[in-house]
Formats: structure tokens, C-alpha cells, sequence
């Protein structure tokens, strides 16, 4: 052991047999203190709770002091973990206390008697992060073993000292500011790079700020691709966190916003209308999360012409393209279409020789590449594709045409259609779509397909005014109407994924605001939350969260939601799992002393079927009776 290496393990050991009465700061004076580091040239090994895997033996604290070198940080991944949870918050009985708040002075690694732990765990491998990363080149965990009596088997870790510099910000840091960068398109300065949240893979600090300023050459775009965000776990609207990656379309805030990003989320992709772009980072929780991994391109728009559609199919989708298939080849090349909102934000298309019957073993592949927050929207004017005898629904080795997004970084299929119904329409969850058309039979009535293509930025929501300042926000007023209509994103048909919206309505200071639900189909299980991955409508006489109304989702009769006051603000939120038709609403501003009466005309007949049947019974079993 070196000099160094003795002047940490005496600093250590010292710092450890303090006794504390503070307990949000004590270590226990009783631990024993088992080491491990870097200095020999071991990068990583393995460690466990005493007796594993058989249960661990109660009345016990260990300390696990992990020292790694100055340019690396320290990884741990629980393999295993069963630690028995007393407590909801792991603060009493058996826990794991992370410790890695190591700036100031003294040697490095060293603890003092005021360092606070960063994180609590306890419980199963499910209640705790995949992996645990030290910002800076030493962490400390305090296993405790409570009193109490249980068969709770304990833990197997590994651990590995890696080196911090991977994760550093391509960029140039802005003088006087803590974690402001630039990046530009001039001079040799590469056309791709990475960036990071501050601290990153560890956890970022809380009450900070940075702006990532990006700026590419005229006629170039800016896209960046977030490989991870994990700010909060939880699926809790973007409005109401602390923590959000806000992404603009512009030089400064006054650009439209393109994304809102919080929670948890991986492979979510923008793209830039312009040559600007600035990502602004704003963490004020007091519980912060691991942040962001991302990447940024200065790329020039996509290339048009039919020869580098291919290239540039695979470019945009990655790998995922290679499992569809082969290459389109020579004698259907003509069907490959690309769809570039630089060149028309709407137009149409059709099968091959549509309107008279598509060829045998036709195969096309039809991309759309939008920009900014603009999303792809396909309307069927006419769907008539060959249909075997037998009558079956499945689209499985029939005629078919078929949806594809981008979902977590790779191709997932939202959709396939066959027969001769006509489709609903289809809405992308972010700037691209792809369409892959196999007709393998043909005769005289399968004409194929026409459809009306747009990329629209109002996410198919024609009511309402909408706000720059989030991607999806409508604002409703009853200085401009006292009623109309709300409706989920693509309606009819199915909303897309990875999508919020709000829907905010300002009466008068007399008036409140009813909303009559004619339709509900969201994705979902009561009560509705991310552990059921369930998409969800929730409903605040605030801004913020309003506790008197629950989250509501799956299939719903008609309902009412009133509000206490003259505002209302509606929030949708869908994940990137499975999707339903949404919802559609009549909305209506009235005097609070006023009586709620149906606008007949706007209803149609099953909606009036709906109010005769509450007019002629107030029963609820009775109500039921008489509309179903």
C-alpha cells in the first residue's frame, strides 16, 4: 500500500468512528469498513451482504468504501437485492445509505461527519435504480441490519471504476456560467457530437440551469436524439414538474417549443425547422434524477431523389429498416416515395396504378420526414385491398398496409390494415412515419389505396387556440366562445404515442365550465397510473394538481366534469405503449348559479337518447336500464 492510499484508509477510518448525534447525518461508530480501489489496477469486481445468498444476520452495519482514481467515477449494479423494507421511506429498520457527496477539503474520498447521504434503498430489485453512479471518484454504502428478526437474503453487487471523461459534453462552455455550452457548425468542428446533464451518469445537482445553445450553417437542421432521460419516475404531467428539458425552435426562448421532456423516456428524436436550436435544462426538485444522455447532428435536409432513398431510410430508422424485408427492387422502385415537409406540407397518395388494380407482389415502402414540432397525418379516402375468401380479419400474410414510428430507438409497427374497411387516420408520435405497402395477390377489385397526407403542427386539434409556448396546448375562452367542442389528438382516430396535451379554458369571473364527455376510449387501467403503463385524462381548477379529481382512462359511458371556479384545465397524457381512440367533449362556459342544459342541436340522436334517459330517471341501476 502506498503512502496515498494509507493516508485514505486512516482519513476513512478516522471520519467513520465518529459518533453523531444528528441522525439525517450519523454513520454509525459500530460499522466495519471493507475497501475497495482503483489503486492496483483493478477496475471492477464484486461484492454482497454477509452470509449471501442465505438471510443476513440482524444487528450488523457495514460500511463499503469504493475509491477510485481522480479522472474516474464509481459504478454499482445490485445483481440481487432483498433487503427487508420496514419503513416506507428506508430511513429506519434494514437499509442501504448511498454516500457521495466527497467535494471539499481533505483528501479525496474522505467523508466527513456532515456528509449527507444521497439515496435510500431498500426493498426489492424492482424498488431501486438499475445502476448507482458517484460524481466524483469515491462512494460509500452503509448497509443495516436492524433488530428485528426477518428471511430477507440481502444483496450481490458489482462494481467498476470507469473513467468520467466518456461523459463530457462536446461543447464549448460558455465563460461565467456553470453549465451553458455552444455548439457550432464552423471551422473543423465535427457535424456530430454528444451532451450530457450536469454530473451525468450520476445525479444532476438540484436549483441549476443550463442552456445547450446549438447553432448549424444556413441551409443545415439541428437534430438531437435522446438516448436516456430519467428525471423523476412517475408518468405525472410535465406541467408539474420541477425537474424538464424544454427544446426550442430558435436561438432563445422565444422560439416555438418543440418538446416538453420529464419523467422517464429513451430514443425520443427532434428535429430543428431552422439552423437554431436551444435545449434548456431546469432541475428545482429536491429529489434529483440521473438526467440525460444525448447526441446532436447538423445535418442538411434529406435528399429527395429516388436514388438515395434507400440510404436515407436507413439513416433515419437504423437497423430496425434492415427486418423488413428486402430492398425494393428494380421493376417496384417506382413505388419508394418520399414525403419531405420542406417540399409540400400536404398532398396524396396512392397504390401503384391506383385507380385500377395494384400489380401482383407489389412492394413499397412511403416515408415522411417532417421538422420541428410537426407531426405526420395520414387521412384514407379509399382503402379496397384483395381479400381472401376465407373472410379473415387478420392482416397476417394478407395484402396489407402497415404503420411504422420510431419507439425507444427502434421500428414498431402501431398499426396494420387489410380488407376493405377504410381506415381510421394515423398519426405519427413524432417528425417521421414510415408505410410499407405488400400486396402479394391482385385482381380487378383491389384498386389499392388513396390517402391525404399532411404534416401538421396543431396535432389534428381544430378547436381552440394554440400556444407556442408548449408543444401541445389549446386555450379556450369565453370571451370568444361560450361552447364548442375538444377532442384528443387525431381524432377519430387513435392519438399518438408519447404525446401531452392541455386543454386550458378561462371564463369570466361568474362562470364556471361543464364539460359533457360524448366519447372516451383511452388506453387503460383504473387508477390509471404508470404502473399499469396507462395513458390517462386528468382534470385541476389549477395549474397545478387538483386532488378532488381523479385520473381518468379505458372505455367510458358518457360523463360530466364541472369545474369550481372559471378556470379548467384539461390534461392528456399517452405513453409509448398501446393507444386508443381518445376522446371527444362538449365544453360550455356558464353562470355559476345556472343550471347545465344540453346543446341539442350540437348532440346528434344518440346523444339526446342519452339526456332523455337522465330527465326520465335519476336512478343509476334505472339509467343503465334504459340506455343500454
Amino acid at each position: 500500500m502506498n503512502f496515498r492510499d494509507m493516508q485514505l484508509s486512516i482519513t476513512l477510518l478516522t471520519l467513520f468512528s465518529i459518533h453523531v448525534v444528528d441522525e439525517g447525518y450519523a454513520l454509525n461508530p459500530s460499522c466495519s469498513c471493507i475497501r475497495f480501489t482503483s489503486s492496483h489496477g483493478k477496475t471492477r469486481g464484486t461484492f454482497s451482504s454477509p452470509d449471501y445468498p442465505h438471510p443476513y444476520p440482524h444487528s450488523r452495519c457495514l460500511l463499503y468504501t469504493f475509491l477510485a482514481q481522480p479522472h474516474q467515477i464509481v459504478e454499482i449494479t445490485f445483481t440481487e437485492f432483498d433487503i427487508y423494507k420496514e419503513h416506507l421511506e428506508c430511513t429506519r429498520g434494514d437499509y442501504i445509505k448511498v454516500y457521495w457527496e466527497v467535494q471539499g477539503p481533505g483528501p479525496p474520498g474522505a467523508i466527513n461527519e456532515r456528509s449527507a447521504w444521497a439515496k435510500e434503498l431498500c426493498g426489492s430489485r424492482a424498488d431501486i435504480p438499475p445502476s448507482l453512479y458517484s460524481p466524483g471518484p469515491a462512494m460509500v454504502l452503509e448497509f443495516h441490519a436492524g433488530v428485528k428478526q426477518n428471511n430477507a437474503t440481502g444483496f450481490l453487487g458489482t462494481y467498476s471504476f470507469i473513467d468520467k471523461r466518456l461523459f463530457e459534453t462536446e461543447g464549448v462552455r460558455i465563460q461565467g456560467t456553470a453549465c451553458d455550452y455552444q455548439f457550432s457548425r464552423s471551422g473543423n468542428r465535427p457535424a456530430h457530437g454528444r451532451l450530457y446533464s450536469p454530473r451525468y451518469p450520476s445525479n444532476y445537482p438540484n436549483n441549476v440551469r443550463c442552456s445547450y445553445h446549438f447553432h448549424a450553417r444556413p441551409k443545415d437542421r439541428v437534430k438531437l436524439v435522446f438516448e436516456e432521460i430519467s428525471l423523476q419516475k412517475g408518468d405525472v404531467s410535465c406541467l408539474r414538474r420541477a425537474d424538464i428539458i424544454k427544446v426550442f425552435d430558435g436561438n432563445d426562448t422565444e422560439g416555438p417549443t418543440i418538446a416538453m421532456l420529464c419523467n422517464e423516456l429513451t430514443g425520443y428524436e427532434v428535429l430543428s425547422t431552422g439552423p437554431y436550436l436551444l435545449l434548456q435544462f431546469t432541475a428545482n426538485s429536491a429529489s434529483p434524477g440521473q438526467g440525460f444522455a444525448a447526441t446532436f447532428h447538423f445535418q442538411p435536409p434529406p435528399d429527395s431523389t429516388a436514388a438515395d432513398s434507400d440510404r436515407l431510410l436507413k439513416l433515419s430508422f437504423g437497423k430496425a429498416f434492415e427486418s423488413l424485408g428486402p430492398e425494393v427492387s428494380a421493376t417496384t422502385s417506382s413505388c419508394h416515395q418520399e414525403f419531405n415537409s420542406d417540399g409540400s406540407k400536404h398532398g396524396t397518395l396512392t397504390s401503384p396504378h391506383y385507380p385500377l388494380a395494384y400489380p401482383s407482389n407489389t412492394h413499397c415502402h412511403y416515408e415522411f420526414f417532417g421538422r420541428g414540432k410537426e407531426r405526420v397525418r395520414l387521412i384514407f379516402q379509399d382503402f379496397i385491398l384483395y381479400k381472401p375468401p376465407d373472410g379473415s380479419t387478420d392482416c397476417t400474410n394478407v395484402d396489407s398496409l402497415q404503420a411504422f414510428i420510431s419507439v425507444d430507438g427502434r421500428l414498431e409497427n402501431v398499426a396494420s390494415f387489410c380488407g376493405v374497411n377504410l381506415p381510421k387516420p394515423v398519426m405519427s408520435n413524432g417528425p417521421k412515419l414510415m408505410m410499407e405497402f405488400r400486396g402479394t395477390q391482385s385482381s380487378r377489385q383491389a384498386r389499392g389505396f388513396k390517402i391525404s397526407y399532411s404534416f401538421v403542427e396543431n396535432f389534428g386539434i381544430t378547436t381552440g387556440r394554440q400556444l407556442k409556448e408548449f408543444p401541445c396546448a389549446f386555450v379556450y375562452n369565453s370571451s370568444e366562445a361560450h361552447n364548442g367542442t375538444i377532442a384528443s389528438p387525431n381524432s377519430p382516430g387513435a392519438y399518438p404515442r408519447d404525446t401531452e396535451c392541455s386543454y386550458f379554458f378561462h371564463g369570466g369571473q361568474t362562470e364556471k365550465v361543464h364539460l359533457h364527455f360524448t366519447h372516451f376510449d383511452v388506453e387503460g387501467v383504473s387508477p390509471c397510473e404508470a404502473v399499469s403503463a396507462s395513458d390517462y385524462v386528468e382534470f385541476s381548477n389549477y395549474i397545478t394538481e387538483d386532488s378532488r379529481y381523479g385520473r381518468y382512462c379505458g372505455q367510458q359511458k358518457e360523463f360530466h366534469v364541472e369545474s369550481e371556479r372559471n378556470f379548467f384545465k384539461v390534461t392528456f397524457r399517452s405513453n409509448d405503449r398501446l393507444d386508443g381512440t381518445g376522446f371527444k367533449a362538449i365544453y360550455q362556459f356558464l353562470e355559476v348559479s345556472d343550471e347545465y342544459q344540453a346543446p341539442i342541436s350540437d348532440l346528434g340522436s344518440s346523444v339526446i337518447h342519452s339526456y332523455l334517459c337522465l330527465v326520465l330517471t335519476t336512478i343509476i341501476s334505472a339509467y343503465y336500464h334504459l340506455c343500454n
